[in-house]
């Protein structure tokens, strides 16, 4: 990035984002009232589309181009005992990925949306934040930048998810760092960890916020101490796709806590952003509740992979093809209510 301080042009970006876009929302609202339903028949599909038309800019809105972006990376506070599987697993994972074996591979298929897998320097774990910061601010900022590759080629949606043995405990610490708490308060089981693995994952959250807690006013210092690579690559995915105006849909507990970064910066910073589901992690929940966010989805999942948002995109498409596809009251020649 070309400024003196890394993150400079994040701050910049975050000043000039644009602003939902008023006319493609009261064209899908328009033609909402004229469909062969009932008004508010399709309940939370109504909002969908006009969500999408509202922040692509665009009337009619299109979820012909959906894109599932996955960014993995691995963590220095494994080291800490925090995770049931080893550290290897992320890049075994990211070759599944790659060879079409995951579970989000088949929701892709399933819906038709494409699936894109960024490695962030496996072979590099971030710094153990109970000891250390996670990240320098150069390789955050560059980070931050590299996640904006994201919608290179353009899309109609972007789907956010990601893979990083041990990132629940790094979503932790963000919310903490972020909102106030203890580890206990924020800490899951993650892939399942048993109770002293749920000790430990607390325990080095606590650690963590005691050490950085003087750096903790600034969401972007928060982001580098106490994050990690494929956190600071969503939080750049998500704030490039509301510059190019396209909707994002994030994915569970870790892809939340990296947008509740650009959250803390700016309580506008998601307008754009739909999210997915609630997952079976219970801080996702409260994460969900403190930033005022309600999940579309609440299947039980707890898989991460941007499994769960790439489910949510097929109610999208779905929503998406009643709006646009639907007869009108007139072109169907059925009567409308008095």
């Amino acid at each position: 990035m070309s400024s003196a301080l890394p993150f400079d042009d994040i701050r910049n970006l975050l000043k000039s984002m644009p602003g939902p876009d008023a006319e493609a929302k009261a064209k899908a609202r328009a033609r909402e009232a004229t469909l062969t339903k009932p008004p508010g028949a399709l309940g939370q599909l109504e909002m969908i589309s006009e969500h999408m038309a509202t922040w692509q800019g665009h009337y009619p809105p299109r979820a012909d181009r959906v894109v599932v972006a996955v960014f993995a990376g691995n963590h220095g506070v494994v080291a800490q005992g925090v995770a049931a599987y080893p550290q290897a697993v992320t890049a075994q994972m990211v070759a599944n990925f790659q060879s079409g074996g995951a579970a989000v591979n088949q929701i892709c298929k399933a819906f038709d949306l494409g699936l894109k897998v960024f490695e962030l320097a496996l072979e590099q774990p971030t710094g153990d934040i109970t000891q250390e910061a996670a990240l320098s601010e150069k390789d955050c900022a560059a980070t931050l930048a590299y996640g904006m590759e994201a919608i290179a080629g353009g899309c109609d949606l972007l789907c956010i998810g990601e893979m990083g043995i041990g990132n629940t405990t790094i979503a932790a610490a963000l919310a903490a760092g972020l909102f106030g708490g203890k580890g206990e308060d924020w800490v899951g089981p993650g892939t399942g960890v048993d109770a002293e693995g749920m000790k430990r994952k607390a325990d080095a959250v606590n650690r963590a916020i005691t050490l950085h807690h003087e750096h903790l006013k600034d969401p972007l210092e928060v982001l580098r101490r106490l994050g990690g690579r494929e956190l600071a690559a969503m939080a750049g995915a998500i704030l490039a796709a509301r510059m190019q105006h396209v909707p994002v849909m994030i994915d569970g507990y870790v892809a939340t806590a990296a947008a509740a970064v650009l959250f803390k910066a700016d309580p506008t910073a998601l307008d754009h952003c739909l999210f997915g589901h609630c997952s079976a992690e219970t801080a996702h929940r409260k994460l969900l509740d403190t930033m005022g966010k309600k999940a579309l989805l609440d299947l039980g999942m707890r898989l991460g992979e941007g499994s769960g948002a790439a489910l949510a995109a097929g109610v999208v498409k779905a929503a998406l093809a009643c709006h646009n596809g639907m007869a009108s009251f007139e072109s169907a020649g059925v009567s409308n209510k008095d």
